[in-house]
């Protein structure tokens, strides 16, 4: 199927080959024709231009005639344009054609590196003929050997029945002790579920204890707020004592509502954090972890 398609390919190449043949041909006779219409054109340019100058001397008298010449330079003018729009059209196809023949080309490159990589594979693939041919000989080798460790495995599967059935008796004692450790191990885990329960409920006393004790930090936080805004506070007066009425009072009186401000905040803070703290202690204290310790 491979050869097949190989070659279908190169006789879809030549057919495109000929096509394109058969335009570049038609493109060529196109070209001769323009190159005709161009020349018929120059002769009647060459023609009107003898006459405008056989009848320049008598303007007055032949006006209408040079309104047709003028005219019909207008229509050659056109066919020249239109002309050069077909030799335009004429290079595009040449371009169109060069790029066909480029990919054309590129095909046949390609079917040549596909013909290479089929031999390779040929090859590759006498060579693997070779080793299976090698690996059949080993094969029955290991065959006759495996007949002969088949004979002495029998042998010894006869002497393993007959320890199978000792092993079976000791089977039967392993059972028994294997009931006696699945009761113990229910029992270890009733045990075990009981522990976890107990488990649980610590661990929900211990966060309960590290909200208290988060509860606790902002308290200090706060209370640290209005130590340091009644420090502020005397630094400040202390200050305004100190200097009286001056610039320096701006700055005072900065620092004194600073402080102000810093006690107000530490004790509103303080407040809350008192009443968070009351409110877990009513439920620390209904809390059933704390059944099995002392007070």
């Amino acid at each position: 199927m491979a050869r097949e398609g190989s070659g279908a390919e190169p006789g879809e190449a030549l057919e495109r080959i000929e096509s394109l043949l058969a335009r570049a041909v038609d493109a060529e006779q196109s070209q001769v024709d323009l190159a005709k219409s161009g020349n018929e054109i120059s002769r009647h340019m060459d023609d009107g231009v003898g006459n405008l100058l056989t009848f320049s001397s008598s303007t007055a008298k032949h006006t209408e005639k040079q309104t047709a010449m003028a005219q019909e330079r207008t229509a050659l003018t056109r066919e020249q344009t239109r002309l050069s729009t077909r030799s335009t059209e004429l290079a595009n196809i040449r371009t169109e054609l060069g790029r066909e023949r480029t990919a054309l080309a590129n095909q046949r490159t390609d079917l040549a590196v596909g013909r290479t990589d089929m031999a390779r594979r040929r090859t590759h693939l006498a060579e693997g003929r070779t080793d299976l041919a090698q690996m059949r000989t080993r094969l029955a080798e290991d065959r006759t050997a495996q007949a002969q460790r088949r004979t002495e495995m029998a042998d010894n599967r006869t002497r393993l029945s007959s320890a199978r059935t000792d092993m079976a008796a000791k089977r039967n004692e392993l059972a028994e002790q294997r009931t006696d450790f699945s009761i113990r191990r229910t029992d270890l885990a009733q045990v075990r579920n009981d522990l976890a329960e107990n488990r649980t409920l610590r661990a929900k006393t211990r966060t309960r204890l590290s909200l208290h004790r988060t509860d606790l930090a902002w308290g200090r936080t706060y209370l640290a707020f209005v130590r340091t805004g009644l420090a502020f506070l005397t630094l400040g007066i202390s200050l305004f004592r100190y200097f009286g009425l001056s610039w320096w009072s701006l700055f005072d009186g900065a620092l004194i509502l600073a402080s102000v401000w810093l006690v107000i905040y530490g004790g509103a803070g303080y407040r809350k954090a008192s009443t968070r703290l009351k409110q877990r202690a009513a439920v620390l204290e209904k809390d059933s972890g704390f059944a099995d310790i002392g007070p």
